[in-house]
């Protein structure tokens, strides 16, 4: 499977990432290559507790179009 993450940092400096299609589901680490890595690994593990616990594996996520 593949998923869209979103990584930024935060105002320590750490390397955030979450996963919009997962509820909950972020990560970080301490180089933007650690932050990618954990948050497969949080991917992972969110998928199999939602499976677990019967719930949707993932939420609809959608791009909209703004005009700035």
């Amino acid at each position: 499977m593949k998923f869209t993450v979103t990584i930024d940092r935060d105002e320590d400096g750490a390397w955030v990432a979450e996963c919009p299609a997962i509820p909950g589901c972020v990560s970080q680490g301490t180089t933007k290559t650690q932050a990618l890595k954990n948050i497969r690994e949080a991917i992972e593990l969110c998928l199999e507790v939602r499976a677990e616990r019967g719930l949707p594996l993932t939420v609809e996520t959608k791009q909209v179009e703004i005009a700035i």
